[in-house]
């Protein structure tokens, strides 16, 4: 241990997250912190890349040994895949990744999405997915993050994935792709929005992974009062934590989860890659992150 506290003290590291847009990102908080608290000589900067053609030469940048590692956010996951030179099964499965690390020049990518969303769930609805009457979820949107929150769905032994996109020939594709590594006894179904109401009595879990809710955005007409009483409300944007979604789901006494658990969690797996060091989401990192949201801190909240 005092070994790595004095090599990590020597050389600067430097890590990295790219999305567009990126300004409303955490993550450069959430990282530094970390690195104050453990001691870690590093660096966690935020580029906003323009388009496919700046993401691909910041990956010719990554392979010169600039960075020890990165986090890809929207909309770049599903791209990002196909520039590493590895990637682990759960990627490759998922379709997306959100992290990299480099080695030697090389870039391996991998999926954090994933294991963040079932450890806030777990923490903050122990037993969720045992005590789920109907194995159905039904899922907002059909980006990198429905792809990784599906696959955890799956690994939870839910049988029937609803997704809703605006744009029905994502969704479509979204759910053949993933579709194939499901047994016959596993159903992933796309829709279109006008059929949430139809769907909604049958649902366990709705989750919103959508950028719809932050800055206060909000769904049209979406019928909450159809869904069954002992649903969860997951929504993924953290900013506002208390999205209009969560909002009118507690207002209809419903049982809702934020994001800021899900950004938190996924943060962990790649810092521990980069630096040999997992980190500790405590009450103190918590009462920061609500801090910088401009949210009151409530430790029956988390």
């Amino acid at each position: 241990f005092l070994v790595r506290k004095i090599l990590n003290c020597v050389k600067m590291k430097k890590t990295f997250i790219i999305g567009h847009p990126i300004k409303h990102s955490l993550s450069p908080k959430l990282h530094q912190f970390w690195h104050k608290k453990y001691n870690i000589n590093a660096t966690y900067e935020p580029f906003d890349l323009q388009n496919k053609r700046e993401l691909i030469e910041f990956f010719k940048r990554l392979k010169k040994g600039e960075f020890i590692g990165g986090n890809i956010t929207v909309p770049y996951k599903e791209n990002a895949l196909i520039l590493c030179d590895e990637i682990d099964k759960s990627a490759r499965e998922i379709g997306a990744i959100n992290c990299v690390h480099i080695k030697q020049n090389q870039i391996y990518g991998f999926n954090s999405d994933w294991l963040g969303f079932l450890a806030n769930l777990d923490y903050q609805v122990p037993d969720w997915a045992n005590k789920a009457q109907q194995k159905q979820a039904l899922i907002l949107g059909a980006g990198g993050a429905s792809r990784a929150i599906i696959y955890a769905l799956l690994s939870r032994k839910f049988t029937k994935i609803h997704i809703l996109n605006r744009t029905f020939a994502k969704a479509k594709d979204l759910a053949k792709n993933l579709g194939k590594y499901c047994g016959h006894d596993v159903q992933i179904i796309a829709h279109k929005f006008e059929n949430f109401a139809f769907l909604a009595p049958n649902i366990s879990i709705l989750v919103n992974t959508t950028s719809i809710g932050m800055d206060s955005t909000k769904f049209d007409n979406l019928a909450l009062d159809k869904l069954p009483k002992n649903v969860i409300i997951n929504d993924i944007v953290y900013r506002p934590i208390n999205t209009p979604l969560l909002i009118e789901a507690k207002k209809q006494g419903l049982k809702t989860v934020n994001g800021l658990g899900m950004l938190l969690n996924q943060a962990v797996l790649p810092f521990k890659k980069w630096f040999l060091q997992e980190p500790e989401i405590d009450d103190e990192l918590l009462k920061y992150m609500y801090i910088l949201l401009g949210e009151k801190f409530n430790l029956d909240e988390k």
